[in-house]
């Protein structure tokens, strides 16, 4: 029997994401995953605060829920206008 080689087919490079565009992606992610966390716990404080301290209104887990959101909002605004002392976006390395 006679043997054939058929060569493999071309491997075509599958186009990449640019790296900038990964890196914001990666930023979302940090962003979103940080709003999840930090308003969850600060809700869950403020649901505490009022069962323990204040008769069980509602305003202190709402409070507590601003704070979380506000908190990350100031943590992935930061992230994303990284600034020197001049004003001039740095990058990361």
């Amino acid at each position: 029997m006679v043997e054939t080689s058929i060569p493999p087919p071309p491997v075509t490079a599958r186009p990449s994401k640019p790296v900038s565009e990964a890196l914001l992606n990666e930023k979302w992610d940090r962003c979103l995953s940080s709003l999840l966390i930090r308003s969850s716990l600060g809700l869950s404080f403020g649901v505490v605060f009022s069962i323990l301290l204040f008769k069980r209104r509602a305003w202190p887990a709402f409070v507590g829920l601003g704070f979380g959101a506000g908190r990350a909002y100031e943590e992935c605004n930061g992230s994303f206008l990284r600034t020197n002392r001049e004003g001039i976006r740095t990058q990361r390395p």
